[in-house]
């Protein structure tokens, strides 16, 4: 009982959660036993997983259920390196993760504020990509507002904190993410942003709703 009590006091309400809802349906997960086991993430994603605490740890509210399942399996398995996640997921079971990743993704997600300075370099790459160097516009797999593709697993980037998705976007440029799966073409793209330019898409997509 005071694991619920704690769980709720971190993740925010379960209203939204009746009894008799059908499970995610992209893994299969129950978001309100998600709830139960998600009293730990809060402590570094923050209530509901609209984390403020650091900003280079990310948002997790209204990521895709499926990203979420396949990052915390890629934690699990240490083929994302990152030791406090290493740490997090190893005693997760399939399920864990999977009412884990429904929770979140079900939780709403609340956007940051871009600067007025990224919008001119940013939202030209976001909309439109630049084709005299191989870059295709974000928005192509990550959606005009940044929600993403839940059933391909293409993460929701919009409002995400942008200390976090510019450490992302220098991993992917250096060959430290984005080894296998869609992260190959997340890799291709990023080797041709430079430092200005993570540094405006970062900040924008942290203001994109």
């Amino acid at each position: 009982m005071k694991r619920v009590l704690l769980a709720l006091a971190l993740c925010g309400p379960l209203s939204v959660f009746a009894e008799g809802d059908a499970k995610d349906p992209f893994v299969k997960g129950d978001a309100a036993a998600g709830a139960t086991k998600a009293a730990v993430c809060g402590a570094c994603h923050g209530a509901g997983g609209n984390g403020a605490i650091n900003p280079e740890w990310p948002k997790l509210a209204g990521q895709g259920s499926k990203y979420i399942y396949n990052q915390l399996v890629a934690f699990k398995s240490q083929k994302r390196n990152n030791p406090v996640m290493w740490a997090q997921a190893s005693a997760l079971s399939e399920q864990d993760m999977a009412d884990l990743a429904a929770y979140f993704s079900a939780q709403k997600p609340v956007p940051g504020v871009a600067s007025e300075a990224s919008v001119p370099v940013a939202q030209k790459l976001y909309r439109a990509g630049d084709a005299t160097r191989g870059l295709p516009a974000c928005g192509a797999c990550h959606g005009p507002k940044g929600a993403g593709n839940p059933a391909a697993a293409f993460p929701h980037i919009g409002g995400q904190n942008s200390g976090y998705t510019a450490v992302q976007l220098r991993a992917y440029r250096a060959g430290e993410r984005g080894k296998e799966g869609s992260g190959l073409m997340m890799a291709a793209v990023a080797k041709n942003l430079t430092d200005a330019e993570i540094e405006a898409l970062s900040s924008y997509l942290s203001g994109l709703q």
